[in-house]
């Protein structure tokens, strides 16, 4: 077994950014400290101010490693509205298999060359291929990251909108039984549509938004 000098020598700054980002996603950015950082790595905390300065450095290569692995979609569609689907629900997968990106996009600016060539020179460069111009392309980018970051915030808490979660048939009907049990004088609405308010945060409900996403952007800037 590896004691704690060589598992010092196989430090890496990538390697810590990928342990920062895994206490990040499976537990909360307010967890991660350098101490609680170090200890998972094995290593002394003062180590770590080798590779970086402080929290907020190691933040920023947490969004810059995330959004610099951002998966372009392949391009076997090439349509406008292909193009924007594709893109959308790439970035919502992102944002769930990394829920600590929402908390970063909320709180800095990433700008570092990884992230940029990601998750914006080579998205941006796929919708001027799809056919959208110049400032059209900018802000159609815009559109897709705001509404999917949008999305994966109102979905994180409410685990019932998640087809893939274990426990989200069981979470649907409970959520279900709390609308219908409402007092019927105070939410009639509520209560007679108990069913179709647990979709709310479903897959289903973001995919009927894209599509009025798409539909607002093809008018926009089909001229």
């Amino acid at each position: 077994m590896a004691g704690p000098r060589s598992r010092a020598r196989a430090l890496t700054a990538e390697r810590i950014i990928e342990v920062a980002t895994r206490i990040c996603d499976e537990e909360d950015i307010e967890v991660l400290t350098i101490r609680r950082l170090a200890s998972d790595l094995g290593v002394g905390a003062m180590t770590l101010y080798g590779y970086f300065r402080s929290k907020e450095e190691i933040l920023d290569g947490i969004a810059d490693h995330v959004m610099g692995n951002f998966r372009l979609p392949t391009a076997e569609e090439t349509s406008p509205e292909a193009v924007v689907q594709a893109l959308a629900l790439a970035f919502l997968d992102m944002m769930r298999e990394h829920p600590s990106i929402v908390r970063l996009f909320a709180t800095r600016v990433s700008t570092g060359p990884q992230s940029m060539r990601g998750a914006f020179e080579a998205v941006i460069g796929r919708l001027r291929e799809a056919g959208f111009v110049d400032r059209d392309a900018v802000r159609v980018y815009g559109l897709i990251v705001q509404y999917s970051l949008g999305f994966a915030s109102y979905q994180a808490p409410r685990p019932w909108g998640k087809a893939d979660h274990p426990e989200a048939e069981e979470l649907r009907r409970r959520r279900r039984h709390f609308y219908g049990a409402l007092p019927r004088a105070d939410f009639p609405n509520m209560v007679e549509l108990a069913e179709d308010m647990t979709t709310l945060p479903s897959d289903e409900q973001f995919l009927f938004g894209l599509d009025c996403l798409i539909e607002g952007v093809l008018r926009q800037t089909g001229d």
